[in-house]
Parts: structure tokens; sequence; C-alpha cells
């Protein structure tokens, strides 16, 4: 029945987007709207200088609730600024408060390098962050929710090379570090039923096969982005898990119609070994499955399909609709389409630089109604 309702919604929202197109056609020559588009391009030139842009940060999700804070964030070309075919690099800094007691800080380099030859990721990330731990498993009920609390600090960093036209291979390292400091009393993570329940140390390295053909990184609207990682955290490398975890990630970018995009993924992730609770498989959150909870269903295997559907309204405004299709199991042979849970919904975008930089706005059905506020595209 939940199915039927999220193609239902979709079905509509669709038949509603040529009345919201003739609509936008009619108050195009309106002097309001030009100037309330006109107000909120000022603003975004007033905030972005040359080098850096500072944005008040503020995000909303089911994960974090409301959250406010400071972004600042640049966007550069790699030494040869004016040759427009090498990808521009980013920099964002990131200082969140929320309203779920949750402080956040991370920073996150991507920069291509050597006429796109070279690519070399870094993130860095500290937080106290209170959560909810709902089990291990594909069919949990949401009374079983627990609350935890973690402070944590996570490090990668990735560098792959060009081998052959659109195709990159590099190391990856990866750490990580829980401090489990609130549990509830006598819950699944109080009485030690899942590994990590007292805090991890991960340590690991593995590889990364990128397939890259998109035209635009920010807005793509041809090409393919392909993604094979394998990590391996063993206890030489400082880890006191031991696990490897493997991810394939799988993205389509077509141009149906003018300047309309349909993308289209399909995510699998296998684990093996002993991960702890926090590192297996997942579905739910801003990025896989919007209108699950984070973590709301894990297991040591997922899988995630999903679909976004983009649409320029007028000037830098534009909408998007998107579902998705997803479940964990303990042994891939588990997975079957009656154990697929659904979720759909429609967004909003804003652009905010010539690049493609979104802000986004969703609101999507799954298990719940949940509400996003954040940047960039999901896909």
């Amino acid at each position: 029945m939940k199915k039927a309702w999220v193609i239902l919604f979709l079905f509509f929202s669709l038949k509603a987007y040529p009345q919201a197109i003739s609509e936008a056609d009619s108050v195009e020559k309106s002097g309001l709207i030009e100037k309330l588009f006109d107000f909120a391009d000022n603003t975004v030139d007033l905030i972005s200088g040359e080098k850096w842009s500072f944005i008040p940060a503020v995000v909303y999700s089911p994960e974090t609730n409301l959250g406010l804070g400071i972004r600042a964030i640049r966007i550069f070309r790699h030494k040869n600024a004016s040759n427009e075919l090498l990808r521009p690099s980013t920099l964002p800094i990131t200082f969140l408060y929320t309203l779920n007691n949750q402080t956040i800080v991370t920073t996150e380099l991507d920069l291509w390098m050597n006429e796109n030859k070279e690519f070399l990721n870094a993130r860095m990330e500290f937080t106290n962050y209170p959560f909810k731990f709902y089990g291990i498993g594909n069919d949990l009920d949401a009374s079983n929710e627990e609350f935890y609390s973690t402070r944590y600090a996570y490090f990668h960093l990735n560098y792959e090379k060009r081998i052959a036209k659109g195709l990159y291979l590099g190391p990856r390292y990866e750490f990580r570090i829980d401090d489990i400091y609130k549990k509830e009393v006598g819950g699944i993570l109080d009485t030690d039923q899942v590994a990590g329940s007292d805090g991890q140390r991960l340590s690991g390295l593995g590889l990364v096969l990128n397939h890259d053909t998109r035209g635009n990184i920010f807005q793509p609207s041809d090409g393919w982005y392909n993604r094979l990682t394998w990590m391996s955290f063993q206890s030489f490398l400082g880890s006191n898990f031991t696990f490897n975890q493997y991810a394939l990630d799988l993205r389509k970018f077509l141009n149906p119609f003018k300047s309309q995009v349909l993308a289209v993924q399909s995510y699998w992730s296998f684990t093996t070994g002993n991960p702890p609770f926090q590192h297996i498989s997942l579905i739910g959150g801003s990025d896989l499955m919007r209108g699950y909870f984070e973590g709301r269903y894990r297991d040591r295997h997922a899988v995630v399909h999903q679909a976004e559907y983009r649409v320029p309204i007028y000037r830098n405004f534009g909408m998007v609709f998107f579902g998705s299709a997803g479940q964990v199991a303990s042994t891939p042979s588990q997975f079957a389409l009656s154990r697929m849970k659904y979720g759909g919904g429609i967004g909003f975008r804003y652009k905010l630089n010539p690049e493609g930089l979104n802000i986004r706005i969703d609101i999507a059905f799954g298990d719940q109604r949940a509400f996003y506020f954040g940047l960039n595209e999901v896909l």
C-alpha cells in the first residue's frame, strides 16, 4: 500500500509540472517576481567573494533536527584558472550546532590537478552526536529505537590517477575513533549485544576504481559516474575491528528533454568479517533513501536504487522529483523484491553560482515524512 501511495504521489506531482511551467511563463513578465529573483541573485553575489563565500549554514533532517552554523566554501581551479576544461576544486568548512544537541565540524577538499589527470579527496570530521539505533536487520519495528551519544573523529584520504579516458585508480585510507558515552539502560547497546557498543577504533587501507565521464561535476546532464571501493580494516593498521567492505556505486545521467535531467543510481554495499554496528551497510538519510532515518535499517549488506528527475523552472530556480527502493540483508542470498522498502518525494533547487552548486530543499516520504535542507545534489 505504501509503495502505491508513493507512486501516486510522484505521478500527480509530475502531472502538475506542465501547470507549474505555464504559471512560471505567466509570471515571467511580472515586475515583482523579477525583483524577488534579482534580490536573491544579489544576495548570493554579496556573500560570494573572489576566493571564499560565507554562507549561514542552515540544515534540517530527521537525524539532526534544525541545525544552525556557518559554512565557508571556496571553489577554484588548481594553478591554471584560465583553463575552463579543468574541473573546479572545492574546499568547504562547516560548523553546526543542532537542536538535537549535536556539534558538527567538517572540512573536505576535492582537488583536481594536472588537467584532470589527478584527483585528491580528503575529509575531516569532529562530532558530538546523539543518535538513534534501531537494531540490525531488514524487518525492525520503529518502537525498537534507542538513543545513544557518541563523540567521534573521522578522517579519510584518497588519491586517484587517470589510467585511461574517464578511468581513475588509487589508494584510500580511513580512520575513525568513537567514544560512546551515553546509552539507554538495559538496551541493546548497554547489554553489549552488538559489536562496537563500547566504541570503536578503525584504521583501514583500500583501493578506489572510478569511472567518471560527467561534463559538469555539480550539475551533470550526461555521462557516467561509477565507483568501486574496497576497504580492509586490520589490526596491524591499528584497528580494533577486523573486516572488509566493498561498495559499488553506479550512476547514469540522461538529458531526455532540453535542459531536463534524469539521474539514476544503483548502490551496493557488502561487508565481511567482524564489523562494528556503526560501520556495517545501511539505508536511510539524506543520501541513501530520503524518507527513512539514517541507519533505520542496517545489516552486513545493502542495496539501494534511486532516480531523480530535475526540471528547470525559472532563472536559477528548479524542481526535482525522486524515488528510491532499498533493503539490507545478512547474506546476499536474502535480497528479494518482496523485502524492498520504498520512498519518494519532491524537491526545490536554487543555483548559487555558474558552476551549478545548489541549495536544495527536499520533502520525502518513506516510513516517515522527512524534510531536508542542504547544499548540492544527492545523485
